[in-house]
């Protein structure tokens, strides 16, 4: 069964950049859709941005413009850049798959703490 585990949190500085990354530990060519979600401390769990097909994407609101998906089948991995980044997108964020007859898997997450 195919894992997922999130990297690349950090701290930073607001208008800085981060890139998150998520690793499968299997092919995820055949895997339509994946995403980042977020949780900031005390809140519940948001969807961030989300990449269908390999190719129609959607974000929130509150980072569109800011951040991108991309993924790259041949190293089985999942991007998030963040860019111009704001201490209200400080939050866990964590990597999501919908896999045809298995179900939805989660990575562990990845810290994202942006200071003022």
């Amino acid at each position: 069964q195919v894992q997922f585990v999130e990297s690349g949190g950090g701290l930073v500085q607001a208008g800085g950049s981060l890139r998150l990354s998520c690793a499968a530990s299997g092919s995820i060519f055949n895997i339509d859709v994946m995403g980042w979600y977020r949780q900031p401390a005390g809140k519940s769990r948001e969807l961030v941005a989300q990449m269908r097909w390999g190719r129609a994407t959607n974000y929130a609101d509150s980072v569109q413009g800011r951040f991108t998906i991309s993924r790259d089948n041949a190293r089985n991995t999942m991007y998030l850049q963040m860019n111009s980044l704001k201490p209200e997108d400080t939050a866990v964020y964590y990597c999501n798959a919908v896999i045809q007859g298995v179900g939805v898997r989660w990575g562990r997450g990845t810290q994202v703490t942006v200071s003022s």
